[in-house]
């Protein structure tokens, strides 16, 4: 099984380039739970829902993994849980990061959001670029300085899944050959 994460700002492109590899690549995709949570809470998050938030990402992600499909496809990972409690609520959960340097992922995309234009749909906060460019910036800042594998994609949406399709399809092949 072949572990893929999207990761980087709200509006770079992460849920429409997961949708386009599954389609393309086959695989499992595990959605954000935040999303869920926000949806069926009907309010704004405070630091006490981190914790949930968190905890039901990876219960989601665990039971993908359950599932060992050749490709899992992770929308968001705990990497985006800790930065936006960081964000919001200048705090973190202490055990969330050891969580995430504990689990192993082959490959994350980092999606750069210069390009992408800000869709407003009722749970996002970040509608000035300058503010997700930060976020790209602590994403990658994250994943360099914990040796994790990574890809940037950046551009408009068709030079973003040529890049990902260009990276994903020799690596996806290199695991049938296994």
């Amino acid at each position: 099984m072949k572990v893929l994460v999207l990761t980087g700002p709200e509006s770079s492109g992460k849920s429409w380039l997961a949708g386009e590899i599954q389609q393309t690549f086959g695989g499992l995709i595990v959605g954000e739970y935040v999303r869920h949570f926000i949806d069926t809470e009907q309010r704004e998050t405070c630091y006490a829902d981190i914790e949930t938030i968190a905890r039901g990402q990876l219960a989601r992600e665990d039971a993908a993994r359950a599932k060992q499909p050749e490709l899992l496809i992770l929308d968001t990972h705990l990497l985006s849980n800790m930065l936006w409690s960081r964000l919001l609520f200048d705090n973190c959960p202490a055990w969330l990061e050891p969580e995430l340097l504990h689990r192993h992922y082959d490959l994350h995309l980092l999606l750069d959001p210069a390009g992408m234009p800000w869709v407003d749909d009722g749970q996002r906060c970040q509608p000035q670029l300058q503010q997700r460019q930060e976020f790209h910036r602590q994403c990658h800042d994250w994943l360099q300085l914990h040796q994790q594998n990574y890809c940037n994609l950046s551009g408009d949406w068709q030079q973003r899944r040529s890049a990902a399709f260009d990276l994903l399809t020799p690596w996806l092949a290199a695991s049938c050959r296994q």
